[in-house]
């Protein structure tokens, strides 16, 4: 079929406290210093670093909670939606397929357009009104599920999320959400409602969800959980697409956070490292197992495979 894996997932930093590193720095010095607020505001740089690093080492996080961040998680699934609303310390806002149909009318208008079929844009403007709307769509997904295997899994990537699998799974996949979709037009069609309909929808539906974290939730729980081996595929790729964007934003508070292998050896160390320098080899693990109880020496290559995400599964998306 030609597949490059791609799970079509994005990540975007939408806002983030500015000054988030200086502002973790100041309020460290609150409860210990004598100064007043204008003169740590204005502490030299050199002073940020080692408040921030001082903070890091003793574990002492509450400082970092005035540093947020919101983020925008789009085309995710719903399997990693429900992972990801499990970080209690933090809000969200995501898409309803209770009142929207979300991804699924793309795929049902590619549908039409593969299969030859006439569809409305939207499906109120059908002849026989929406009703009549779902029902095109219902056909022409229907006739969808005799289209090549290329074509075919093309189709239900725009609608659902494919696991990195070998392609006859993944034809297994696209077949299965294209015939639930059919089915669930076919409910619209015969006057269901959307809240009712979507039961018959895989949790592999994709979806859009805005999140607000601060730098303690993300440095001392989210990324060290989600960036692990031991995370689903899915919320894997998540949180090191979000890290890789924290690092440039606000390299100072972000350089050192990682899996819970490198979390726990910096926070162990005298002088924390860069994630980079596990990663490329240039530091060694001192710890005797990680907290996943991964031996010492297999650390590094666990480590790697944590962000190889995808490799060697025979997976694939549309090139």
């Amino acid at each position: 079929m030609g597949w490059r894996w791609e799970p079509g997932v994005s990540v975007r930093l939408l806002s983030y406290t500015a000054d988030g590193d200086r502002l973790v720095a100041v309020s460290s010095k609150v409860s210990l210093s004598r100064k007043s607020v204008e003169e740590l505001l204005s502490m030299p740089e050199g002073e940020v670093e080692l408040w921030i690093m001082e903070t890091f080492r003793r574990m002492h996080f509450s400082p970092w909670e005035h540093s947020v961040y919101t983020f925008l998680v789009d085309g995710l699934s719903r399997v990693a939606s429900h992972q990801l609303v499990r970080h209690r310390v933090a809000s969200y806002t995501q898409l309803s397929h209770r009142y929207s149909e979300g991804y699924l009318r793309r795929m049902a208008l590619e549908a039409c357009k593969l299969t030859g079929l006439e569809c409305p844009s939207r499906p109120v403007e059908a002849e026989g009104g929406r009703r009549g709307g779902y029902e095109a769509y219902a056909r022409a997904l229907g006739e969808a599920l005799g289209l090549g295997d290329g074509e075919l899994v093309r189709l239900a990537w725009l609608g659902y999320v494919l696991p990195p699998a070998p392609e006859h799974r993944l034809l297994d996949y696209a077949y299965e959400y294209l015939r639930a979709t059919q089915r669930y037009y076919m409910l619209l069609a015969g006057g269901a409602r959307r809240e009712d309909a979507r039961y018959l929808l895989p949790n592999a539906l994709r979806t859009r969800i805005v999140v607000t974290m601060n730098a303690r939730e993300l440095i001392q729980v989210f990324l060290p959980l989600r960036t692990c081996t031991r995370a689903q595929w899915e919320i894997r790729y998540i949180a090191w697409s979000l890290w890789s964007q924290l690092v440039k934003v606000h390299p100072r508070l972000f350089r050192w956070a990682g899996p819970s292998c490198v979390f726990r050896e910096n926070t162990l160390r005298q002088k924390p490292a860069p994630l980079e320098d596990y990663l490329e080899g240039r530091e060694n693990f001192t710890q005797p197992r990680c907290p996943e109880l991964v031996e010492r020496k297999a650390i590094p290559a666990c480590l790697k495979a944590a962000r190889n995400i995808g490799a060697g599964e025979g997976g694939g998306s549309p090139e």
